[in-house]
């Protein structure tokens, strides 16, 4: 089922979207080559406590093996849902990390993908179209338009630079559950799927590779890799549909002053 927001909803979520984005720049403070992935979980599970909130992806999913982090943490060819622990990133590494929290009741979703240090040009480029293929997404994300829409204008942007557009995980709903209908694949076709209607609102988030879109699960039955070992890039906001023009309830404004606006790096 998928729920219309009223504004004081959406005003609820917008907070909960901006204590995540605040929580990622508290973690892009300490990204460097180094540091345990593990210690990046721990000053975001802090902060989002000290803020009156709820790390919401702790504990999240099947009760004999639920998500043991604040934040999924995966590098270079892991895609999403990588748990941080004792691996120290390394000069050169790309690091997408995304983060839940839930905040009065409403959910907020994010994610960003940094370099340490410095990287191979040739990734910064896929992060670079990665975060243009959001953009260009949340641009078709209107009142009017279709699911599909979203899906189309990610992965045309992504297809044109020879990327591979992941199939098996998609965008998605997201308010007083952190899933929420519809679902918003990083694929499609024009005029297809669901509906778009102001109100609703959506976390768009393409996951895009080197190589090809084919994915797989790690024994830890959590972090998804590539299968073709490429590495791979993940971007998210939450948006609001509207007319005319979607609303970003999220912002990397806060990661870019950390970074001093060099947008892929973060030292």
């Amino acid at each position: 089922m998928i729920f219309l927001k009223s504004e004081y909803e959406i005003a609820k979520m917008r907070d909960a979207a901006i204590l995540v984005s605040r929580t990622l720049a508290e973690v892009a403070k300490e990204i460097q080559p180094g540091v345990e992935t593990g210690s990046l979980d721990i000053i975001a599970e802090e902060f989002i406590k000290k803020n009156n909130a709820r790390p919401a992806f702790k504990g999240y999913g099947p009760k004999d093996n639920p998500f043991p982090a604040t934040l999924c943490i995966s590098i270079n060819e892991e895609v999403v849902h990588g748990i941080p622990g004792s691996r120290k990133l390394e000069e050169g590494d790309i690091v997408s990390i995304d983060c839940g929290v839930e905040k009065d009741g409403y959910f907020g979703d994010h994610a960003y993908t940094f370099a340490v240090g410095e990287c191979d040009p040739e990734d910064i480029k896929l992060m670079k179209v990665t975060l243009e293929s959001l953009y260009k997404g949340i641009d078709a994300a209107v009142h009017g338009n279709k699911t599909g829409d979203i899906g189309y204008a990610i992965q045309q942007h992504c297809e044109k630079e020879g990327y591979g557009v992941v199939r098996d995980l998609v965008g998605h709903g997201i308010g007083k559950s952190m899933h929420e209908d519809p679902s918003v694949p990083n694929y499609g076709k024009p005029n297809r799927g669901e509906r778009l209607r102001s109100g609703m609102t959506l976390a768009v988030e393409p996951m895009i590779t080197q190589g090809d879109w084919k994915v797989k699960t790690l024994s830890d039955k959590w972090t998804i890799v590539t299968a073709d070992g490429s590495k791979a890039a993940h971007f998210e906001h939450d948006v609001v549909v509207r007319e005319g023009e979607a609303e970003i309830l999220s912002t990397f404004d806060y990661i870019t002053e950390i970074t001093k606006n060099e947008i892929f790096q973060t030292h």
